[in-house]
């Protein structure tokens, strides 16, 4: 059965490709031929949304990892679906936060996802014994 946390690490893998979104706007000026270097010359709220997207690209194998060791154990469900929606929802801020240039609130929301993520290998460990 594909429980809530389940859906929410299909939602965390398609989320950096709202920071793509982002950082391809319009596509002003854009060289499909040579997107990655295209992508590397931008600025202001592009490159802030390409850096978004690489780092939710980052955030997201440890993230699947705690849900995937926290389904395994069966970790209690509850807990699980709170703390992969709360990293969803804070991954999804992290990316609003970066693109608008709000630093300090960029770097709580992803205190609050490493938070949740590192959080379901706890809830998974001491449900274990």
């Amino acid at each position: 059965m594909m429980t809530i946390a389940l859906w929410c690490v299909l939602i965390a893998g398609l989320l950096p490709y709202l920071g793509t979104a982002f950082a391809k706007w319009g596509f002003e000026k854009f060289d499909n031929n040579n997107p990655r270097q295209w992508l590397a010359n931008q600025t202001g709220f592009r490159a802030r949304g390409n850096a978004a997207q690489a780092n939710s690209f980052e955030a997201f194998p440890l993230f699947a990892a705690g849900v995937l060791v926290a389904t395994m154990t069966q970790a209690p469900t509850g807990s699980v679906n709170c703390l992969a929606s709360i990293f969803v929802i804070a991954r999804f801020l992290f990316v609003i936060c970066y693109v608008t240039d709000k630093a300090t609130l960029r770097s709580l929301c992803w205190t609050v996802g490493i938070g949740c993520a590192v959080g379901l290998f706890i809830v998974s460990g001491l449900h274990s014994h």
